[in-house]
């Protein structure tokens, strides 16, 4: 995994705006609709090659296919595994519950989308049984790749945690979660080890290590959910099993949604489990306004040695365009903190279309926050180097 004593590199959490085409084929398809396979593939190519090419002219150093392959971010996990059918009925978020003025205002703009609430059910052994998708989304992304004159420091891809998996896609096979977890983790493994065989930096999604306090275990306790977290992480140890720590890194979240966020868990409570996973980066939010102050718990003797930091400086849910300075004041603070600016890396607090049509962010608006998160790391690299 690159990082730099020079200046800061740019990133970003992986899901970027799909074209309106790609966006309605996926939805259709989602929902169970017949869609033309050749269109959707065409579509994907065209839709990929245009999100990489706009990565690279906003300056992001630390690039990827922007998971136009996919659906979402992990229900397209039914396409490559056994055992997924029906429909879960996932709980709304507490903090939603509580609003119901703010549902009310919100929900609409996420009609058309793909239902991350209505994910397939594991009603079957879980089993990676065509990796045929997989090859191909890594095919492309090499291809396409090679079409650029000047490319990406370093490029990253994408698979979620297997906890996501098993707390949005409800289990009614295994005979316990614990089960179900270490059955995923094991599948799980095959993308793991071919995003990483095949160049990549492994990104692990995992926003079930802080959103889920607030979703499955919200009628749970702190000690209950941490249990989870350090299952969820016991796993993940397993299935990067022979897999370098340098060549992953861990994204975690409360929820890439611009809701009220006031039941989040603190990153306090949680950080000490994170840091025993067997990876070289965390990715944490810290540019909403609900998690701006957590910065403060990343000091050296919090961390493993040589953890980096993929620092949130860009909100993925406002319209609002960071100013350069203001996302440079964040990096620096970050980098002040943790004692040593090479080991931070400047990103997003998470995707911003984690779903095909679910997002808060107009897309035109996405690209100039990316060009301000570039601007921004060139501000904090002439004052921290």
């Amino acid at each position: 995994m690159k990082t730099s004593v020079q200046r800061i590199l740019t990133t970003h959490a992986g899901s970027l705006p799909r074209d309106a085409d790609l966006v309605a084929l996926q939805v259709a398809s989602f929902n169970g609709e017949a869609v033309d396979e050749a269109d959707l593939r065409e579509t994907i190519e065209r839709s990929t090659r245009g999100v990489i090419t706009r990565q690279l002219q906003c300056g992001v150093d630390i690039g990827n296919n922007g998971e136009h392959s996919r659906e979402s971010f992990f229900t397209y996990v039914q396409h490559r595994m056994s055992g997924f059918a029906g429909t879960s009925n996932r709980p709304l978020f507490s903090d939603m519950q509580k609003y119901p003025e703010w549902i009310k205002l919100k929900f609409p703009a996420w009609q058309g989308s793909v239902s991350l609430t209505a994910a397939p059910q594991a009603q079957g052994e879980v089993r990676y049984l065509d990796t045929a998708p997989l090859e191909a989304e890594l095919a492309l992304f090499k291809r396409l790749l090679a079409e650029q004159d000047v490319g990406f420091t370093e490029t990253f891809v994408t698979a979620p945690s297997p906890g996501i998996i098993a707390a949005a896609m409800e289990n009614v096979y295994y005979p316990d979660m614990d089960a179900y977890i270490d059955a995923l983790a094991a599948a799980l493994q095959t993308e793991y080890r071919a995003i990483t065989d095949a160049g990549h930096i492994l990104q692990l999604d995992c926003p079930d290590l802080a959103m889920e306090r607030h979703t499955y275990f919200a009628e749970r306790s702190d000690a209950e959910f941490v249990e989870f977290v350090n299952k969820v992480i016991d796993a993940i140890s397993v299935a990067l099993n022979g897999i370098p720590q340098d060549r992953v890194r861990m994204h975690v979240c409360w929820g890439n949604y611009n809701g009220p966020h006031d039941d989040d868990v603190p990153l306090e409570t949680i950080l000490p489990s994170l840091v025993k996973a067997n990876v070289g980066a965390l990715m944490l939010s810290m540019a909403n306004p609900r998690h701006a102050h957590e910065y403060r718990s990343l000091t050296p003797t919090r961390l493993p040695a040589g953890m980096l930091v993929i620092a949130g400086v860009i909100d993925t849910t406002t319209n609002y365009v960071e100013h350069p300075q203001v996302v440079a004041d964040r990096i620096i603070t970050v980098a002040e903190t943790l004692g040593d600016p090479a080991r931070v890396i400047a990103g997003t607090d998470c995707g911003f279309d984690t779903a095909a049509g679910f997002r808060d962010v107009a897309e035109d608006v996405v690209w100039a926050k990316l060009e301000a998160l570039a601007e921004g790391a060139a501000l904090a690299s002439r004052r921290l180097f």
